[in-house]
């Protein structure tokens, strides 16, 4: 049977200030599609809201915006697929054997209250799929309870970008909250890389976290294993 993947993406497009634009870290996506694509696996995009998933501005420059990153960005086949994204209600969760939560600040504001990708979550992990997240992804993870009410992340390792790196990336004061401290203050073990910006993805069991915009492919590359 050939592995199927879902990746979430945003909807938003900027903070709670409109002028200062957000969205999906394009790479974050690429990187970890790649991995995937030259294994084999099927793969899908979901959103929140279904339909388009805008693009952080600053994803779009260096050293973010990479050769792949640049040869998507300039595919219309591929860009097509963030135009037209899955909602939540159309995805049956059986057909998929990994979800994999992509970042950008934006989806601090969409991803923790989706109750469609909270179901789509639970169903995967508790029939042993694989639930992982990169940089800010793992906000997707905040609130999602399992089956017997308790929270996924409670008790598990988990990497998420730090709040180290807001205050470094200079968005501390745009940024809605501190993640670092929400998944902390779910009984999540977090870790982070001694240094801020490395790559730095741990796995928890079927749990796949990565820290930040660089830790994209060794995340995607760590699912592949456990698949």
């Amino acid at each position: 049977m050939t592995k199927r993947i879902l990746h979430v993406v945003t909807n938003v497009s900027h903070y709670e200030d409109p002028s200062h634009q957000t969205g999906l870290w394009l790479s974050e996506l690429v990187h970890a599609w790649e991995v995937f694509q030259e294994r084999g696996f099927e793969q899908d995009i979901v959103s929140p809201q279904g339909g388009r998933a805008p693009l952080e501005p600053r994803s779009l420059k260096f050293p973010s915006y990479d050769k792949a990153a640049k040869s998507w960005h300039n595919n219309p086949v591929r860009m097509a697929l963030l135009e037209n994204t899955a909602s939540p209600g159309s995805i049956n969760s059986a057909d998929y054997d990994a979800i994999y939560f992509t970042g950008g600040h934006a989806v601090m504001y969409d991803f923790p209250d989706s109750e469609g990708l909270q179901r789509i979550t639970r169903e995967i992990w508790e029939r042993g799929g694989i639930v992982s997240s990169v940089c800010h992804g793992y906000c997707g993870l905040l609130n999602t309870r399992l089956s017997d009410g308790s929270l996924l992340v409670k008790d598990r390792k988990v990497t998420g970008f730090a709040w180290q790196e807001e205050v470094l990336a200079r968005v501390d004061k745009l940024v809605p909250y501190n993640a670092e401290e929400e998944m902390k203050g779910r009984g999540a073990l977090y870790e982070k890389a001694l240094l801020p910006f490395v790559s730095y993805a741990i796995a928890d069991g079927n749990l796949v976290t990565g820290q930040n915009p660089g830790s994209a492919k060794a995340t995607a590359q760590k699912v592949a294993a456990l698949l």
